[in-house]
């Protein structure tokens, strides 16, 4: 009879460890689908900080949900102006204003903007031995682009982290290598 219950516990355990992998393996981000670009009008596009432009024919990868947040999550550090007229669009989502270049804001991807939930809040971002804490005003669309809402950008990867000059400032980047930058960032 114990033989019997060691074998009965060791398949509980086993189902459970399954159990918690198979969770963990369907949290992952998947694609959510793909969107064909289109040329945008001449001069609609702005392309400022290097931000690309949709292209005819071509297809952009979206996702409606971002990688799970950790007390330290990976991510791509990118560069965006929140002023207006820069190449961020319109005014930044969580509060209908515009950010100077010299205010440490973001935009976070979609599944990390959580429909909004971390807006106006602090989040701090690590890299190049620095650490920096700067707030969230915009979203970085994962769900959408190529239209004049979105500049006639792309919609942003999944894992983004859309900086002000300020924050890469504060990281102690050297101007030349702003653009793409792997971080970690957490909430403050």
């Amino acid at each position: 009879m114990n033989h019997l219950r060691k074998g009965a516990t060791l398949v509980f355990l086993l189902i459970l460890v399954s159990y918690s992998y198979g969770a963990r393996f369907r949290s992952s981000c998947n694609p959510s689908g793909r969107i064909r670009g289109e040329n945008p009008p001449p001069g609609q596009c702005n392309q400022e900080n290097d931000s690309d432009c949709c292209k005819a024919g071509d297809y952009y990868t979206t996702y409606t949900c971002s990688p799970p947040v950790s007390g330290s999550t990976g991510a791509v550090l990118t560069l965006n102006s929140f002023q207006k007229g820069g190449d961020g669009g319109g005014p930044s989502e969580c509060d209908g204003n515009y950010h100077s270049d010299e205010t440490p804001v973001v935009a976070l991807s979609t599944g990390w903007y959580s429909g909004g939930s971390r807006c106006l809040k602090n989040v701090t971002i690590s890299a190049n031995g620095r650490t920096v804490i700067a707030m969230v005003v915009d979203e970085c669309d994962s769900t959408m682009g190529c239209d004049n809402e979105h500049d006639y950008q792309p919609p942003c990867p999944n894992n983004i982290v859309d900086a002000s000059k300020a924050v890469w400032k504060a990281l102690g980047v050297p101007e030349d290598n702003w653009g793409d930058l792997d971080i970690s960032w957490s909430d403050s």
